[in-house]
């Protein structure tokens, strides 16, 4: 029988078979030696590569930051397509012993588009990753030293012949630090801890927009803001643009020694970098100082000056509701040479308001001494120093107040008492203090009378000092002078109380007809009655009474 391969028309020749074959071999051959070439040739860019791209990368920082650099480690992988990282990167200034790096970093790592990319003078890349960012500036008094950044881009800059070598577009920065150095070793620096920032259209000449978010360290709190910086003024640092917004979250105001409570701000800035504009408002429902831990309802709004290159802020004005008391304000808060923290001045009207909104804030007495509406126009100081703010609290200025009622009975029965023997109507007078001697404070508060108060006064360790105290209530003039503990602890005025009445008018029953001599003695410059006063005790237990000796 025949074998019908041997006569199948589709059945190729031994001869075209062993043709094939030696096709498959030779193709097979020349790939494989062009997959060996390629290889070679990948490993000799890649070993270029590294150091080439090394030496742009260290040449554009030292050239942009006069710095001398030192970058540990440096590898180029076409894993994950021509991308590039490093390790260990320090810039350390060349005109600044310091002890610390002024710029240093982790890790970064960037991807360029193609192996050519990578040969390109300047080489443009698109995004640079960094993670462990440290940024340590030096005392201020060595800052005029701080590297000096070349402006490329002024007309007729050559970027690749300047050491500039490298162009990026965007930076994502996570995890940095920024830290102040004090002058004072023995003082811990002042550093804010960056979580993310994101700077975008980095190069020079260029207008740089950025997204950052951080840990502000006093007041401690969260800064979120997003803004426009540059393009950098190398000749004249501070005239360099900056504009953007922010907001301020979870503010702990604890952490400035003598006031607490949780601020939220936010607002806008623009300007320069020595003259920044900034708009906002900040809302404290829980504002307190720490003399009287009274939490108090705190909304402010605010424009303000600020010296980007050292801090100084012009206040211009600042309009704050504390409760239902309207305060505006203006001033400054500067730094001052030699000197742990700011200047703090301001002048500022307070009212028309309620002197029991004040006195719940700073006075430690659960009641506050007195209500009524105020209004005061005061210089305001914080000076610099380790002190609590309302150690360092000074005021000086004037107030008045109306409407007057004493919060405590029995200085509110010895006011009433006052004004009703100061009219001549004792018989009133002694009802009034016969009821509060039997505790029927309802009917001892009939009279109900209200004080007018005018005076100058200053505010200084936790003490107001009163030099003119003009206090009127219907029926009786008093002047006086004395001081007052914040705390509530302490009451000492002296001065003279001047009634409309006779010293006889003044007294019923037979000490009326008794006393009728001595009242031509007692009646001086248009008063019925002028005698010396003194005013002492406590808030909660005054004593009251005349002072001849």
């Amino acid at each position: 029988m025949t074998d019908p391969r041997i006569d199948s028309p589709t059945s190729a020749p031994p001869r075209r078979r062993s043709t094939f074959r030696r096709v498959l071999i030779w193709t097979g051959s020349i790939l494989g030696v062009l997959l060996i070439g390629v290889l070679i040739a990948g490993d000799i860019v890649l070993h270029h590569a590294g150091p080439i791209l090394k030496s742009k990368v260290v040449d554009t920082l030292s050239t942009r930051f006069d710095s001398r650099v030192e970058l540990a480690g440096f590898q180029v992988s076409v894993v994950k397509g021509f991308e590039v990282s490093g390790t260990g990167l320090k810039l350390y200034p060349n005109h600044i012993a310091m002890k610390d790096p002024l710029i240093q970093v982790d890790r970064f790592y960037f991807h360029a588009l193609s192996w050519r990319q990578l040969f390109q003078t300047p080489l443009f890349i698109n995004r640079v990753q960094v993670r462990g960012l440290e940024i340590h500036l030096p005392p201020k008094n060595q800052r005029a030293n701080m590297p000096h950044l070349e402006d490329n881009s002024k007309p007729g800059a050559d970027q690749s012949h300047n050491g500039i070598k490298i162009l990026v577009g965007e930076i994502l920065v996570d995890q940095a630090r920024l830290v102040f150095e004090n002058s004072d070793p023995s003082k811990v620096p002042l550093t804010f801890v960056i979580h993310q920032i994101a700077l975008h259209t980095v190069g020079p000449g260029r207008a740089m927009k950025f997204h950052a978010t951080l840990v502000n360290p006093k007041p401690l709190g969260n800064i979120d803001s997003t803004g426009d910086f540059g393009p950098f003024d190398a000749d004249s640092p501070g005239d360099t643009p900056v504009d953007g917004r922010y907001s301020f979250t979870k503010a702990d105001l604890s952490t400035i020694k003598g006031i607490g409570g949780m601020l939220a701000s936010t607002g806008n800035y623009q300007g320069k970098l020595n003259h920044i504009v900034v708009d906002g408002e900040t809302t404290t429902p829980d504002f307190r100082l720490s003399t009287a831990d009274h939490p108090m309802p705190l909304k402010t709004t605010f424009h303000a000056i600020v010296d980007g290159t050292n801090g100084d802020t012009h206040l211009e004005p600042v309009d704050a509701w504390l409760e239902q008391t309207h305060i505006v304000a203006s001033g400054d808060v500067a730094h001052v040479p030699g000197q742990k923290g700011r200047d703090i001045r301001l002048d500022f009207t307070e009212g028309p308001g309620r002197i029991q909104d004040l006195l719940q804030l700073a006075v430690k007495s659960q009641q506050p001494l007195m209500t009524g509406q105020v209004v005061i126009h005061a210089a305001f100081n914080i000076p610099p120093g380790d002190q609590s703010v309302v150690d360092k609290l000074q005021l000086k200025g004037t107030f008045s107040l109306d409407g007057i009622h004493f919060t405590s009975d029995k200085i509110q029965n010895k006011v009433d008492e006052l004004s009703l023997r100061g009219q001549g109507k004792p018989q009133l007078a002694e009802q009034e203090d016969d009821a509060m001697k039997s505790d029927n404070i309802q009917q001892a508060i009939a009279a109900d009378v209200a004080s007018q108060m005018r005076g100058n006064f200053t505010l200084a360790n936790g003490k107001i000092d009163i030099s003119t105290l003009n206090y009127r209530v219907p029926g009786a003039d008093v002047a006086l002078s004395g001081s007052y503990t914040l705390d509530g602890e302490a009451l000492d005025f002296t001065g003279t109380a001047r009634l409309n009445a006779h010293v006889s008018q003044m007294v019923t029953g037979w000490k009326s007809w008794l006393l009728r001599p001595v009242d031509p003695f007692f009646a001086k410059n248009g008063a019925g009655t002028e005698v010396p006063v003194r005013i002492t005790g406590t808030r909660s237990s005054p004593q009251i009474g005349l002072n001849f000796h």
